[in-house]
This record gives C-alpha cells, sequence and structure tokens, in this order.
C-alpha cells in the first residue's frame, strides 16, 4: 500500500502540479497534458458521433435507403465490419502521425453511422433517457477513478474480470442472434452489459492516469470511445426492451 505524504505548497520536483497517485514518478504537468489531449480528442470523437447520428435519424431517405433496399443493406453491412477492419492498421500505426489520425476518423465514422442506424428505429424517449444516463455514468465515474487514483486505489485488476465479462456478454449475444429468447432476455443483456461497460470505463480511466504512455494518445482514445458507445447502446437495449 502506498501512502502519500500531505501536500503543502508547489513541489519544484513535480513541476509546480499536484501528483495523480502516490508515489508518481513522472511529472504531473506532462501527465496532465496527455490527459488533456486524450479528452480533447474524445470530445472532437463523440461531436462527430452526434453529428452523423443525427443526420442518419433525422433525415428519413439515409436510414430507409440502408433499411429498404439491398443495395444500402450491403453497405450497411460493409460499414458495420469496417471498424474491425481499421482497427488492425489503426493497431500497428497508432504511434505514426497523422495517419493514427486518418485511421481514428474511418473509425469514428463507422461507429457514428452504427449508432445512428440503431437510434433511427429507437423511440426518442429511450433515446434521450439513455444518452442522459450515459454522460452522468461517464463523468461521475470518471471523477471518481481521479479521486481514488489521487488516493492510492488501482483497478488493474478489474482486467480479466472484464474481459471475462465481455467473452460472456459476447457469447450470449450469438445464442440471442440465432436463438431469440424475447425482451426479458434482452433487458439482462443491457443490463449486465452496462456494469461492464461501467467497469471498463473506471479500468480504463485508471490507465489513461497511471499507464499509457504519452505516444499512445489514439488507442487511449479509442478505448474511452468504445467504453462509452457500448454503454450507450447497452442502455439502449435495456430501455428498449422494458419499452417493449
Amino acid at each position: 500500500m502506498y501512502f502519500r505524504p500531505p501536500y503543502k505548497g508547489v513541489d519544484v520536483e513535480t513541476g509546480g502540479a499536484r501528483p495523480l497517485y502516490p508515489a508518481m514518478l513522472e511529472s504531473p504537468e506532462l501527465r496532465w497534458a496527455f490527459i488533456r489531449k486524450i479528452y480533447s480528442i474524445l470530445t472532437m470523437q463523440m461531436l462527430l458521433t452526434v453529428a452523423v447520428a443525427s443526420i442518419v435519424v433525422f433525415v428519413h431517405p439515409v436510414h430507409n435507403f440502408f433499411a429498404t433496399t439491398s443495395a444500402g443493406l450491403g453497405l450497411y453491412i460493409f460499414l458495420i465490419i469496417l471498424p474491425f477492419i481499421v482497427l488492425c492498421p489503426l493497431y500497428y500505426y497508432y504511434r505514426s502521425h497523422p495517419v493514427n489520425l486518418v485511421l481514428l476518423g474511418i473509425f469514428t465514422l463507422c461507429i457514428s453511422f452504427a449508432v445512428g442506424m440503431t437510434c433511427a428505429f429507437t423511440s426518442g424517449k429511450v433515446i434521450l433517457e439513455s444518452a442522459i444516463l450515459t454522460c452522468v455514468v461517464v463523468i461521475s465515474l470518471t471523477l471518481y477513478t481521479f479521486w481514488a487514483a489521487r488516493r492510492g486505489h488501482d483497478f488493474s485488476f478489474l482486467g480479466p474480470f472484464l474481459f471475462a465479462g465481455l467473452m460472456i456478454i459476447v457469447v450470449f449475444a450469438l445464442i440471442q442472434l440465432f436463438f431469440p429468447m424475447g425482451r426479458i432476455a434482452y433487458a439482462i443483456y443491457g443490463g449486465i452489459a452496462s456494469l461492464i461497460f461501467c467497469g471498463y470505463i473506471i479500468y480504463d480511466t485508471d490507465n489513461l492516469i497511471k499507464r499509457y504512455s504519452y505516444d499512445e494518445y489514439v488507442w487511449a482514445a479509442v478505448s474511452l470511445y468504445l467504453d462509452i458507445i457500448n454503454l450507450f447502446l447497452s442502455l439502449l437495449t435495456l430501455f428498449r426492451a422494458v419499452e417493449d
């Protein structure tokens, strides 16, 4: 267990900023600059997602084309698969500027389109409830993780448990795809998935504070972005099942 000495004034060795966690060896100012960079990229991703999803939802010819035509359906399937394809080069070039930002933009656009198509066939009430709850949960868990890290708590132990939970909901989703079990099963899936991605927000925020290196800003942004989007979609599934 680490113990943080009482903070008195400005520490010259840390560059004038308060350490984010006990026994912090790197410069807090550099780490804070890195964190601000990540959240700036994440903010741009979320704004792009809202813009693209809004176009898909409110411009009816767009989602009607993808939902009612064979060409649109094929393009929709391609755009759903494309983010998984983009992740491969992004994994190898996430440190190469500006290639990493271009790939990140393509990845975000594809995910945004998928979110828009999901929302296009969901009631506005459910979308609003999911969006508000997602914002509240993300902000609360982020502030909690920073508070807990400063007091010496470490969340790296969550990694194996969260991965196991993720595998469970993936298998559950595949079972639901081939053997639908009704809205109660969808509600259970949405609730469990929401809890898992809440855990991932804490886990990835803790990694952002302590473990990501300064040239891994794109990969850190991707991790947090996927946590937020998946939490929103999980809540959407839960509320939609309850509403139905």
